[in-house]
């Protein structure tokens, strides 16, 4: 492990910028770069988005162009300026730590930056980049040693988010917004506890409802017949008197929610592999059959149908056995639901979905007047987060999201990986485990140690 407070003597030149000697010729590069590639991110981003969600004219008159430019602004000095503070670091303070070079440029650029985004945003980001920091911490600390995997932990986790999703989804006003409209699409309104009449009269009124609708069926087409026969099929079975999926029986009920998520699963993943498919429509023609024949467009169904039929399959189930419709049952169900991650691991979602249920979990206690509330949190733990990212892309990339590690590339035109990490070696990272191969060409005239000879801690 480095220590913090070791140092060795190279300039900036020899360490970070060693395409180009000039500290502000490099920041210039840099800028240029991001901007160029932060417009390509978010132009077609808003743009799509504006017309999902149906926007005005008068929105792409007045407001489209100058948030495109604001985020793209965050985004470009986000990478710019970390550029600007790792040159103005050496120089305050003489030589490199083995923290100055990632964290201590990146905590005061990335700060910066969060500031020029708009507010409306930043809860978003903060969350995205304290998974991505929460993932990399713990890579660090199994590379070290330190902490031993867990087999399948990313499974077990999920279990546990879920479970408490599920209750929350289940309690009145326990969730709200985009996570409640979500949850209530994958898994259905039947298990959204109504708190305000009895299932028995719920389902006298769809009794009632459904007389007309048989008289009109008389005079349906052939399709529409068979329909309604496989219908009346699904209504026979077993159906407790707590469940609210009147239409059908517990057995259909959980077979219904199984295909309808599996169909939702596939076909997002179809259209997650259309770019890269339709790229080689003319030169590999064949390639567009795995578009609809990859094994990752099934795993995807799996786990989404499967982890629904299992929570409404265990919900009807302790309904029977406890003859009640409780909400902590939403606590088992889910568990239970959560093994269906075994079709489709991710330890990005689970650590994603972890990290908005402590959001979600802190709000509540500041709701409850349990937990104290602390101004600029999302700006600060964002920066905190940023740097620690930054700090594993330079000192130790195999450590970060490969993901990340590619955006990173892109935003400075291939440059973050034309750092000297064969010179940070010494500080027992393993920086340049990954690029045995590259050794800067620098200009004699500008350094400040003498290529190729050995460099100790000082």
């Amino acid at each position: 492990m480095a220590a913090l407070s070791k140092s060795i003597p190279h300039s900036c030149y020899e360490i970070g910028h060693t395409w180009q000697p000039s500290c502000g010729g490099s920041f210039l590069q840099i800028t240029r770069g991001a901007l160029e590639e932060s417009l390509k991110i978010y132009a077609p981003l808003y743009l799509i988005a504006a017309i999902l969600r149906k926007r005005k004219l008068e929105y792409y008159l007045h407001k489209l162009l100058p948030e495109i430019l604001q985020s793209a602004s965050f985004l470009t000095a986000n990478g710019a300026l970390y550029m600007a503070f790792f040159c103005i670091l050496r120089r305050i303070l003489g030589k490199f730590y083995s923290w100055s070079p990632g964290f201590g440029a990146a905590l005061p650029a990335s700060y910066v930056a969060i500031l020029i985004e708009r507010k409306s945003r930043r809860g978003l980001l903060t969350i995205y980049m304290a998974n991505l920091a929460t993932e990399t911490l713990f890579r660090m600390a199994v590379a070290r040693g330190t902490i031993t995997t867990l087999r399948n932990g990313e499974v077990l986790l999920f279990c546990i988010t879920a479970a408490m999703y599920m209750f929350f989804f289940r309690c009145k006003d326990g969730l709200k917004g985009f996570t409640f409209s979500a949850l209530r699409f994958i898994v259905g309104k039947e298990e959204i506890p109504t708190h305000s009449y009895s299932p028995e009269a719920a389902f006298a009124k769809v009794e009632q409802k459904r007389k007309p609708q048989e008289e009109k069926s008389r005079r349906m087409n052939i399709i529409a017949l068979a329909k309604k026969r496989v219908d009346s099929i699904c209504k026979l079975g077993p159906r407790h008197r707590c469940c609210k999926h009147y239409e059908d029986n517990c057995f259909s009920y959980c077979i219904k929610g199984f295909i309808r998520m599996f169909s939702v699963g596939y076909l997002i993943q179809c259209c997650l592999r259309i770019p890269s498919a339709f790229r080689h429509l003319f030169t590999k023609p064949s390639r567009l059959l795995s578009l609809f024949y990859n094994k990752e467009n099934f795993q995807l169904g799996a786990f989404l149908g499967s982890f629904v039929s299992i929570y409404k399959g265990t919900s009807c189930f302790l309904r029977w056995v406890r003859n009640l419709d409780d909400e902590l049952h939403a606590i088992i169900a889910g568990f239970l639901a959560g093994v269906s991650m075994m079709f489709y691991k991710s330890t990005t979602i689970s650590m994603y979905l972890a990290s908005k249920l402590v959001e979600t979990l802190y709000f509540k206690g500041i709701e409850a007047g349990k937990v104290p509330y602390f101004p600029h949190a999302d700006t600060i733990i964002y920066s905190i987060s940023t740097a620690i990212c930054f700090q594993a892309a330079v000192m130790e990339v195999q450590t970060l999201r490969p993901s990340y590690w590619k955006f990173l590339l892109r935003l400075t035109k291939g440059r973050f990986a034309l750092i000297n990490r064969k010179v940070l070696d010494v500080f027992g990272t393993e920086a340049s485990k990954h690029f045995p191969d590259f050794t800067p060409r620098l200009d004699p005239r500008y350094t400040t140690v003498t290529p190729g000879l050995p460099v100790e801690l000082s």
